[in-house]
């Protein structure tokens, strides 16, 4: 398991990438998840990158998120080679699956979530490529 990247919630992807492109960082890519509302843009920084995600609807968690909590920090990513057994040793070291089976994310990759009152507070999500 490694850190993939830190998920930052914005209003707009167009003004928080202005702030990025200001400390030396550039868009590498971007998708839009519709299941979950969202556009993100991946923005490398050494063997991790930054995703900003700005929701697409009012029915976002990342829109829910803004509203509750403001910009900033929303998650932290973490790389596995199995999701599935990922989610499994989660579960049975006692912690709360927000998604029990794997979703499609952001450039078509596996994830799911692990609910922050399981984790003192921090979202944390599972990617699999």
């Amino acid at each position: 398991m490694k850190l993939d990247h830190i998920g930052i919630a914005v209003k707009s992807l167009e003004v928080a990438k202005k702030a990025y492109e200001a400390m030396g960082l550039a868009i590498e890519s971007t998708d839009n998840v519709a299941g979950e509302n969202v556009k993100v843009a991946f923005l490398p920084l050494g063997d991790t990158r930054i995703e900003l995600l700005e929701p697409t609807s009012a029915e976002s968690p990342i829109a829910k998120a803004l509203e509750k909590r403001g910009e900033g920090i929303h998650h932290i990513a973490f790389l596995v080679d199995d999701i599935e057994k990922a989610i499994k040793d989660a579960r049975a070291g006692g912690l709360q699956m927000i998604n029990e089976a794997p979703r499609t994310g952001a450039h078509g990759r596996k994830v799911a979530f692990v609910h922050p009152k399981s984790t003192g507070g921090v979202l944390i999500e599972f990617v699999q490529d």
